[in-house]
């Protein structure tokens, strides 16, 4: 491949990726609209239900980026809507583990469920090879974007 061919894909992956974004984006804030509730409620419920098992607030704090605090009034939120429940951890008494309420989360699965049937389709339309480098950029990507978002966090807010 020549130089100015790679320079241009990465000029055209940067603009698709930046389109991309900002439709999923707007797309989660549609989902969230459409169950009434905040768009990171909606992803705080997509990480603890791909999650194995439940987690603590701080968990859901690391996890979101938000302070502790407002990972609580997340989870508060969460509750107050029947999605989660806290419960004591067993093995430890001291922490509170916040675990998804099956049925209410089947309100939101619903949604997602019905929406994943047009994606199906679209990844229908590649060969597995392509859907192995597709699986393998989104873990890479979002490894890459923990390891940004914790960079960002670590320095100081332009004036």
């Amino acid at each position: 491949m020549t130089d100015s061919r790679r320079a241009r894909l990465y000029e055209e992956l940067s603009t698709e990726s930046r389109r991309y974004l900002a439709a999923y984006v707007l797309f989660n804030q549609a989902v969230a609209d459409h169950l009434g509730l905040h768009p990171t409620d909606v992803q705080c419920l997509s990480l603890l239900t791909a999650e194995p098992g439940p987690l603590t607030v701080k968990q859901i704090a690391d996890m979101t980026g938000l302070t502790t605090g407002s990972a609580t009034r997340l989870v508060d939120r969460l509750e107050r809507g029947g999605y989660v429940r806290r419960a004591p951890d067993q093995q430890d008494r001291r922490r509170v583990l916040v675990t998804p309420v099956p049925e209410r989360i089947a309100r939101v699965t619903a949604v997602w469920d019905e929406l994943g049937e047009a994606w199906q389709t679209l990844l229908e339309g590649h060969t597995e090879d392509e859907l192995e480098v597709i699986t393998r950029h989104m873990r890479r990507a979002h490894d890459l974007s923990h390891a940004q978002m914790r960079h960002l966090r670590s320095r100081p807010k332009p004036d």
